[in-house]
This record gives structure tokens, sequence and C-alpha cells, in this order.
């Protein structure tokens, strides 16, 4: 049975929303939670009847939101760091947390490790795309400096993330510039096209628009202008639900289209809420590792274990690895 382990103690709202999220996800899958954190905490929030059915690893220490990221390393006694280490000593085969990404990723790499062939992991995300299918952008906040090799790393283990968890066959690989054309980017990016030429799936460079209008299935970038693209298409989701809301408010007319219109406005939420999503996987470290939105609700962590799950499931880091040795050899 797969165990995923999960910071209960992490994220804005404390174990609540996490230890709800961990029981909708118990009634799914079959699977074996160990959740780290409070004890006495999580138990008085976890109903008798599935009390036999997760494992508790008592936490004495948090990381805050404020905390330094490399703090994390010394304080072993955090919720973080044990969810980790059971991953590491081989008690867990995933991890989840919604507490302080930078924690979470710095534990992860030092503790984990990479794989073989990876010189630095990447944060993953999918965004919604007019297809119905979801693209997969990477990276998209584990790294602000990237060299061309590390994109090169970051588009074979984005495509092999969309071909084994997301089951695209063949999927489509871009590298995001300022425009479709061979000798657009910078330097950076133009040197990782080189590289990348021949390369199996690769398409060349892609603009920001295809990350949504599904032209291609896997969009690499480095971790600065990643996050970037993240954060401001969170912003222009937020912002457009908020206006249409206004606009309704404000017409009787537009409140009878809205009624007629709900059906659409719900599959329209679908696409956008992150808690869709659940949490972006960090792919290149040995294991599995689940960031969450610290934001996130009881559907975000369920989705975000449901990710775990799959990831672990597909054995995608083997053919990571498998890949990378491919294309090393050829570079020889």
């Amino acid at each position: 049975m797969i165990k995923i382990a999960i910071d209960a103690m992490g994220g804005d709202f404390g174990p609540e929303p996490i230890v709800r999220g961990c029981i909708l996800a118990l009634k799914r899958k079959t699977f074996l939670p160990v959740l780290v954190g409070n004890k006495s905490e999580i138990l008085s929030l976890l109903p008798k009847r599935y009390r036999d059915k997760v494992l508790i690893v008592e936490s004495e220490d948090v990381i805050s939101m404020s905390d330094h990221a490399t703090d994390a390393v010394k304080r072993k006694e955090s919720s973080i760091y044990k969810a980790v280490e059971l991953v590491k000593n081989g008690e867990a085969d995933g991890v989840v947390s919604a507490g302080h990404s930078g924690a979470t990723m710095t534990l992860a790499t030092l503790r984990l490790g990479r794989l073989k062939g990876v010189s630095r992991p990447a944060l993953v995300t999918l965004m919604p795309t007019k297809t119905g299918r979801r693209s997969v952008v990477l990276d998209v906040g584990a790294n602000v400096d990237s060299k061309a090799e590390h994109l090169v790393e970051f588009a074979i283990m984005g495509g092999c993330y969309a071909e084994d968890v997301l089951k695209i066959e063949s999927p489509s690989i871009g590298l995001l510039a300022n425009g479709e054309e061979d000798s657009k980017g910078n330097e950076v990016t133009k040197a990782a096209f080189k590289k990348l030429q021949g390369y199996k799936g690769f398409k060349g460079n892609v603009e920001g628009g295809d990350i949504f209008n599904g032209s291609c299935d896997v969009i690499t970038c480095d971790g600065f202008v990643g996050n970037l693209v993240l954060k401001t298409s969170e912003g222009v989701a937020s912002t457009i639900s908020q206006l249409i809301k206004d606009y309704i408010r404000k017409s009787p007319v537009a409140i009878t289209g809205a009624l007629l219109m709900r059906k659409v406005f719900k599959l329209l939420k679908k696409q956008i809420d992150y808690a869709e999503i659940g949490g972006a996987p960090l792919i290149g470290i040995k294991g599995c590792v689940i960031v969450g939105h610290g934001k996130s609700n009881p559907k975000a962590i369920e989705n975000a274990i449901y990710q775990a799950i799959a990831y672990v499931d597909t054995g995608v880091n083997k053919h990571i690895e498998s890949r990378l040795e491919i294309l090393k050899q050829k570079e020889v």
C-alpha cells in the first residue's frame, strides 16, 4: 500500500483543512496517510472511525511562513523535516505539504537528493487550456537563475511527467521565449534551443499564449519567469472572476443569464481553481514531493494527495533518469 507523509501543521489555517482533506482522499483512494504534527490536535480533528486508517508521527515544531527556508535543515523536530525523513528512510513513498514552500524544497533537495543526471529539481504547475487538457509548465519557482543545461533537463522532465502522469502520448515540448522564431530568446534559451534540437517532441520556441491555447503540452522556462507567469495567471483569473460577479450583481438581466449559465460558471471555476490541481510536484528529486498552496482548503489537500499517489504509481522518476542518460550519451 502506498504511504503518503502529510505535513499536518503546514499551511495558513493549521491542521483542520489538512486533516479534512486527508479524510476526503481516504473515501476515494486506498493508501496509508502518515500525518506529521501535534498528535493531540490531529486526533481532535480525526473522527474515531478513521483513527485506525492513519498513522500519526508526533512533531513539536512548525516552520512558519516568516522563517528562512534554510532554517528547516537545522530544525529536525519540525513537521516538514520529519515528513521528508519518512521518505528518506523508506517509511513513506511521498510527501504532501502546504507549508513553507522554500523549506519543503530545500529539505527535499538536501535530504532526499537529486535523481541521477539532474542538476537542479524543478517545480511543476498545470495550467488550464481552451482544449480542456492542462499544459505542464516548469520551472515555476525552484530556481531563479538557470543555465541552458538546466532548461534542457526541465524540458525532458516535463515531457516524462506529461507522458506518465497525465497520459499524454508523445507530448509536444516548447521553450518559453519572446517569439516563435528560432532566433528569438535570450542567450540561455538560445543555447538550450540548440541542445534540444532533434529531441523527440521538441517543437522549438513558444510564446506566453501557447500556455493556454493547448498548442503545446510542456512549456519550459526558468523559475524566475515561471513564477511570474504563475502569479500573473492567478491574479488574472481572480480578477476576471470578481469582475464577472460585480457585473452580474449590477444587472437584473445578467442575474437571469447567470442563473441559466450556472453549469458553465461551475465548469469555468473548476478549470481555474488551484484547489482542483492540488499542488505542484517538485520534479527531479529522489522520491515524490508535492508542494501545496499555503491557503489550501480540504479539496486542495485531497487533490494534492491524489497527485502524490499518481506520481508514485507511474514510476516517472525512472523514466526521467533513463531519458537523461540517453541524452548525455548522444552528447558524448
